[in-house]
């Protein structure tokens, strides 16, 4: 099953404007659900961009004790899970990471067990191709007015499931109809 997993606003952004995501509302009981779901994947597939995003911290979370445990359990789940980042201009990476230039659907298709897909752009083009089979928003109880939509164009999903946690922010699961 090929898996998306965002925060967005009310307003349906999954980032502000210039890429910011400080108004993410993600707690020790989010990272607690982000890691016993993430855990469970066969492979991380990301863009370029949101790749970069995560060499920025998870390879270097034992350089941080001050940092809440849920984030060191994070930064080892995403450390040895093997990874996917689809890019036209990186040569090489690091952290169990392959390189692929173009999405091919059957290759896709073929990925045995669950993989969770990230990034604006490489979730807009699995969409494009119909690779998505779920999606799980984490509705954050904010309106930011402005930045990078989740959605692009009409999708239509069904409700599979909710959960509300501590913080205020919303779990909705959907699956394709």
């Amino acid at each position: 099953m090929i898996i998306t997993m965002t925060s967005i606003s009310l307003d349906g952004c999954m980032e502000g404007p210039d890429h910011d995501i400080g108004w993410h509302h993600v707690d020790d009981e989010m990272h607690e659900h982000f890691n016993e779901e993430l855990a469970k994947m066969s492979r991380f597939v990301d863009g370029r961009r949101n790749h970069e995003t995560m060499l920025e911290a998870w390879p270097h979370t034992d350089e941080h004790p001050e940092w809440p445990r849920p984030m060191h359990d994070f930064g080892r789940i995403w450390r040895a899970m093997p990874k996917i980042v689809y890019s036209r201009t990186l040569e090489t990476t690091e952290w169990n990471t392959e390189v692929r230039r173009e999405i091919d659907p059957d290759e896709v298709r073929a990925w045995p067990g669950d993989s969770m897909v990230g990034g604006a752009q490489l979730v807009g083009s699995f969409f494009e191709h119909d690779l998505i089979d779920e999606v799980r928003l984490y509705l954050n109880p904010v309106a930011i007015g402005a930045g990078t939509p989740f959605f692009k164009k009409p999708i239509a999903l069904a409700l599979k499931s909710t959960r509300a946690f501590g913080n205020g922010v919303v779990e909705l699961i959907y699956g394709r109809p």
